[in-house]
């Protein structure tokens, strides 16, 4: 009977990506079965992007299984190349991967620049895995190690957390399958059976060069092309706006339909410290995901609130922002006029068109020197950085930081013309 049920614990997933994928271990299985991970299924990978490339439905729980595959794959080619790493490491390292992502709001980024505040979603997975350590006898101990970067073996945090770790590669090649956007596409099996190891850092085999090149091309097309497409931004702007307003209304006293979850946040405002020495709201965000999100948002569309009203039912009808995109500010004299139009149109407070017209910045860096870099070894056993070891001139511009400025108002306010800008509409 016992060892019936440890095979029924070897389950495999086919994976569109990847093809059949085999879970490797009975505690990974139970990982997987928790509600932590679980709850991955009903977080969308890439917040609003569906609202531009409508197959970019695939979830986080996609991504963490993905990747959990890929590390297999990369430890496998390092223990052929001599390096040691034990059965626990191995299980630790493919538990760090696989949980890496566990402390991720709904819609990602938009929750954790508003209702949940001064907290980054890396510092929420850190205790949500402690937990299910506790939870599992001590038995996530390394991998607990590795996902903070405190494990002595630096190779393992670094193919977990670095410029060409494992979750890069999963993410790069799953979001251009899912969004259709081919420029993404790396030749992931290339660059894992490059893989090696110097004084415990991750190196790439010189022959495996140019795929990095295209792995830092793709990632750089990847993020004006999708992450920090036009559209995409004017949907999780207006996103970030709706639970900005739902949090001020709900703080003043304000009754907003919520779950119960939401509504600890909506109507809390939680730091960083409260987080940690307090479980109940770890316990409420482990229970958050995207449906109680647009559930309410629904349901706030119909809200007395003017504000909240009109903002929601823009998100359900996609009639977003018209955001325009610049390399120099805009002009306080551009936006106070489009200010005043709105407040003249809403017939609303001058503090409340921040709602209605406002800017902010966008940025891009590729590759960061001196951090983490990407190491070459080359034939001569030198360690060189990609950006020195490549003959390709253009990776130098990869490394500088591009900066972009936004200006987002509603779409029946006329546009001010001028004459060092250009407007990008959101559109398909």
């Amino acid at each position: 009977t016992l060892s019936v049920f440890i095979l029924n614990k070897k389950k495999i997933i086919n994976d569109p990506v990847y093809g059949f994928i085999t879970i490797p271990s009975e505690l990974i299985f139970d990982l997987i079965q928790h509600p932590y991970v679980q709850r991955m299924r009903y977080i969308k990978q890439l917040g609003m992007t569906h609202l531009v490339y409508p197959g970019a439905l695939h979830t986080r729980f996609h991504h963490a299984i993905g990747a959990m595959h890929l590390m297999g794959m990369a430890l496998e080619t390092l223990k052929s190349k001599g390096h040691a790493i034990s059965y626990e490491e191995e299980e630790a390292a493919l538990i760090a991967i696989l949980l890496h992502d566990i402390g991720h709001g709904p819609f990602s980024h938009a929750l954790e620049h508003t209702i949940v505040e001064g907290i980054s979603h890396e510092c929420i997975t850190s205790l949500l895995i402690h937990n299910l350590n506790q939870e599992f006898d001590g038995r996530l101990r390394t991998a607990l190690e590795i996902f903070n970067k405190n494990y002595h073996k630096k190779f393992l945090n670094q193919l977990v957390s670095g410029q060409l770790d494992i979750d890069r590669m999963d993410y790069l090649n799953r979001d251009s399958f899912f969004t259709g956007v081919s420029e993404g596409v790396i030749g992931f099996d290339r660059i894992i059976k490059m893989l090696d190891v110097v004084d415990e850092d991750l190196v790439i085999e010189e022959k495996g060069i140019y795929s990095i090149e295209k792995f830092l091309i793709a990632r750089r097309l990847m993020y004006w092309q999708v992450y920090l497409h036009k559209t995409v931004i004017a949907a999780e702007q207006l996103l970030i706006k709706i639970l900005e307003r739902a949090k001020e209304l709900s703080l003043t006293g304000k009754e907003l339909f919520a779950t119960p979850c939401f509504a600890h946040f909506l109507t809390h405002s939680i730091t960083k410290n409260d987080f940690i020495t307090n479980p109940i709201h770890l316990k409420q965000f482990s229970g958050l995901d995207d449906h109680d999100i647009f559930t309410s948002i629904k349901v706030w569309a119909q809200d007395d609130d003017l504000i909240l009203s009109t903002l929601c039912q823009r998100l359900v009808a996609r009639n977003l922002y018209r955001v325009e995109i610049s390399n120099s500010p805009p002009s306080s004299h551009q936006i106070n006029q489009l200010a005043q139009w709105a407040q003249s149109k809403f017939d609303i407070e001058e503090d409340d068109t921040s709602y209605f017209v406002f800017t902010d910045t966008i940025k891009n860096k590729t590759y960061q020197t001196g951090k983490g870099n990407i190491k070459i070894l080359m034939k001569d056993d030198t360690v060189k950085d990609i950006a020195v070891a490549s003959d390709n001139s253009n990776l130098e511009a990869l490394t500088k930081s591009v900066e972009k400025y936004i200006l987002c108002y509603l779409k029946e306010i006329p546009p001010i013309p001028t004459k060092d800008r250009y407007i990008i509409k959101p559109s398909f």
